[in-house]
């Protein structure tokens, strides 16, 4: 008999673990219900339980919520070094598995995931929600249109305003973390260029810096206990309170990024971390035309290069819908594509290898960037021979 319902369990109950919300589904019918969850803070389990299910078992130790056999799929939520070792070993235990991205943080952990994945025979998904969101599927239907011809050139601007909030007050501002905010912020918009020109980056060349965050401020020093919160423009209240200026910080809060894919294309990436404002701003360049993406107004706008059609007669304006939930609805939309996936082969919005080149993209710019912005070449997959 075909499986009906998927029993999840969540590795990982930080804030990013409330999304788990909509695979739970406990009505008749439901296709899915979170029956777990594992965290090593003990403060976070009853607040999962609060704001998941009320009867998930709670666990300190990943491990037992893996030896569980009656849990059919694993969700990653936890920190981004942890992404390789929770991922394979929920693969090798048999489960399927979604992972938040960026997949890991070095290309070498991204592979050892493809390839417990290859051979568990079980799914896999990349958390990619951006190719869920109604702005990004809009700009990708209209190049599949044809309406601004063939895809040469992709300009990205990421305005990063609350740099300090997610990242610079947290775990995320060291490098032995993350490797760099080119995988943790930028793996999103990475995946999104991929997917827009419909090829992977070969070579990279990058400059960056910190350029704000870091400093010579104690490693132990936070918000509440520094003499300077009343006039620091970064100082903080809530549950991230680590100094955005102390020494251990050393991934940059300023880059930008030239790629060329494989197929021809040419694109920019430029991230900044201490920015008034957050926005995401795309420029896509075709041989008959030009979109670009309006995010605080909803719109894309389409304008058209000479050529003796129609076209010539008007630009055009994509009035984007807005959607419930949250990141404008793809979270709700993932998680239900992934059950989807479980329970009748659905395939993925965003192949699994697509994670682990936005990350091989991410660490090649890393390193062009700390050499001084030399070419870098970009390692292509070692996947085992699929039998």
């Amino acid at each position: 008999m075909a499986q009906e319902q998927v029993r999840i369990g969540v590795i990982g109950l930080g804030w990013r673990a409330e999304v788990t919300k909509y695979w739970h589904n406990p009505f008749p019918g439901g296709k899915s219900i979170v029956v777990a969850g594992a965290d090593n803070n003990p403060e976070r389990l009853g607040k999962f339980r609060d704001k998941v299910n009320p009867d998930a078992d709670v666990m300190l130790d990943y491990r037992e919520l893996l030896e569980r056999s009656d849990i059919d799929a694993v969700a990653i939520m936890t920190p981004d070094h942890c992404h390789e070792e929770h991922a394979v070993a929920a693969l090798n235990a048999g489960k399927h598995v979604y992972c938040e991205k960026p997949l890991a943080i070095t290309v070498e952990g991204c592979d050892r995931i493809l390839q417990a994945w290859q051979a568990s025979g079980k799914h896999f998904m990349i958390g990619f929600n951006m190719r869920y969101m109604n702005m990004y599927r809009t700009m990708k239907e209209i190049i599949q249109s044809g309406e601004i011809g063939e895809v040469k050139a992709i300009w990205v601007r990421h305005f990063v305003g609350l740099g300090s909030d997610y990242y610079y007050h947290s775990w995320h501002g060291s490098s032995r973390n993350t490797t760099s905010l080119l995988l943790q912020k930028a793996s999103h918009d990475i995946d999104i260029i991929h997917w827009l020109a419909d090829s992977y980056t070969k070579k990279v060349s990058a400059f960056g810096g910190m350029d704000y965050f870091g400093g010579n401020k104690a490693n132990d020093l936070t918000c509440p206990n520094c003499a300077e919160k009343a006039v620091c423009p970064e100082a903080r209240s809530g549950p991230l309170v680590k100094c955005a200026f102390r020494q251990e910080i050393d991934v940059e809060d300023n880059n930008m990024v030239l790629m060329e894919l494989a197929n021809g294309v040419k694109a920019s990436y430029m991230q900044c971390h201490f920015t008034p404002d957050y926005e995401r701003s795309y420029t896509v360049i075709g041989t008959e035309g030009r979109m670009e993406n309006f995010e605080k107004d909803h719109k894309v706008v389409v304008k058209s290069r000479k050529s003796n059609t129609w076209r010539d007669l008007s630009d055009r304006v994509y009035e984007i819908k807005k959607a419930e939930g949250s990141h404008f609805g793809a979270d709700e939309n993932i998680c239900r594509d992934f059950i989807e996936m479980i329970l009748h082969n659905k395939e993925p919005v965003a192949e699994p290898v697509a994670g682990r080149m936005s990350v091989a993209v991410g660490c090649a710019a890393t390193e062009s960037v700390r050499q001084g912005g030399g070419i870098v070449t970009v390692k292509g997959p070692q996947l085992v021979p699929l039998n």
